[in-house]
């Protein structure tokens, strides 16, 4: 199949031959012809498959043949966990747009929001956002949904894993009930068919590869490792092989900083990603990522989302997530687009439990093995068999929920009054201020 049989406009062929690709994959195949013909689609695709490109084509060809609009109101919303994800979707729109009538713009948190409202104010036709930023933006008048034409969510098993689902209900409530939507998650969950029920006119569901599987040309290898030795074990592997990209993954924060902090020491540049780093550190430190100035990244899951790091070689778990799907999606990092990668785990003795896990998770038998100068203390037999007994951790932990109360619904075309008391909120600060 090529991208000409899909029937996308010339504008968009050039674009795409512009950045190189021939033929679309296969999410992109089952996915396009869907989204072209209007109908909403649950799609469930890995990292480094394409999916970007799956709703992001078939969505500007569909803006560029209806634009009946004198002035640009935002008609397509794009909303994602991250603000790396969202740069990167932002990048994708901008580059499959250059030869369209097509302005596109980004929202996130970690900047300030006055250039993002100056950029809206000058008209928009599809908007990036990440939940939180959106919703501020809205209370403050900056922007209006109310001619969204299509809505995407974009890793949305990940925005429910980070708490989003009120957001998402609050937004849901803000764009017109007449309009397509497309959802695409690593995983069709019960979470994730519950959320698309709420929203999704019967829905067509595509799929590009089994879930929970990892690319075919991705080598995972297992090392049994001490916890005390891990820091050293890492130093040796990137110098002997003399590395340049080498993504590494921490559970915590504090473990990406104090790991970091350590590579420097020894002599290899890295930095550390996550949550905690404002959005300038992120971005340079990607950016000398990927200029290979900085030869290791240090991430939590969460930062990782969105990276976009081509023909990323390796990928190493530092510590194995507890949540076994969070390690289908860190390998998927490398391997992307059909090229080769190592993923290599470091597990300690506390940490075989998560690698029975995942190991069940993806119906495959990942042997272990010991790494050249250093001694392993094994689990005796007891503590073995223990964990194997333990329960297995195959799905994401949810927060305790409060119940909830019946909440009387706006109208339509009324304003909800979250957003009112919002507005009153602003006001009476203005008025504050202007009494000083």
């Amino acid at each position: 199949m090529t991208f000409e049989s899909l029937g996308l406009s010339e504008a968009i062929l050039k674009a795409i031959n512009k950045k190189g690709y021939t033929e679309p994959s296969a999410i992109q195949q089952k996915a396009i012809p869907h989204i072209l013909q209007g109908k909403d689609v649950l799609a469930s695709a890995q990292t480094g498959t394409g999916k970007t490109a799956g709703f992001t084509l078939p969505l500007l060809h569909s803006l560029s043949t209806q634009n009946k609009w004198k002035r640009r109101p935002i008609r397509a919303l794009v909303l994602t966990p991250t603000r790396e994800l969202a740069a990167q979707v932002y990048e994708n729109v901008r580059e499959y747009s250059e030869f369209l009538d097509i302005k596109s713009a980004v929202i996130f948190g970690g900047v300030k929001p006055k250039p993002q409202i100056t950029t809206l104010r000058r008209g928009v036709d599809v908007l990036v956002a990440t939940p939180g930023r959106l919703l501020d933006l809205i209370s403050q008048d900056a922007l209006s949904l109310s001619k969204i034409e299509i809505l995407v969510l974009d890793e949305a098993d990940r925005m429910l894993d980070m708490g989003f689902l009120r957001d998402i209900k609050k937004i849901l409530a803000l764009v017109p009930q007449k309009r397509q939507n497309l959802l695409f998650s690593a995983t069709f969950s019960p979470d994730i068919k519950a959320l698309a029920n709420t929203f999704m006119n019967s829905p067509v569901s595509v799929e590009s590869a089994p879930q929970n599987t990892t690319a075919e040309k991705v080598k995972q290898t297992f090392y049994n490792v001490n916890k005390g030795d891990k820091p050293e074990a890492v130093i040796g592997m990137v110098k002997k092989g003399n590395w340049s990209q080498v993504l590494i993954f921490t559970r915590t924060k504090h473990g990406a900083n104090k790991l970091a902090e350590r590579l420097a020491k020894a002599g290899i540049t890295a930095s550390a990603i996550h949550g905690n780093k404002s959005q300038a550190a992120r971005t340079k430190a990607l950016e000398g990522f990927k200029k290979s100035s900085v030869r290791v990244l240090v991430a939590t899951d969460i930062a990782a989302r969105g990276l976009d790091i081509p023909l990323l070689p390796h990928v190493i778990n530092y510590e194995l997530p507890n949540v076994p799907e969070d390690y289908v999606h860190r390998i998927g990092r490398t391997g992307r687009a059909g090229a080769s990668g190592h993923a290599i785990s470091l597990v300690c003795g506390e940490e075989i439990k998560f690698a029975l896990d995942i190991e069940k998770l993806l119906g495959l038998k990942l042997p272990m093995q010991s790494l050249e100068g250093f001694d392993f203390k094994a689990p005796t037999a007891e503590e073995l068999k223990a964990m194997k007994k333990g329960p297995s951790r195959t799905s994401s932990p949810k927060a305790a929920q409060k119940p909830k109360t019946a909440k009387k619904k706006a109208k339509p075309g009324e304003t909800p009054k979250w957003v009112q008391a919002k507005k009153s909120a602003a006001s009476k600060l203005g008025r504050g201020r202007n009494r000083r």
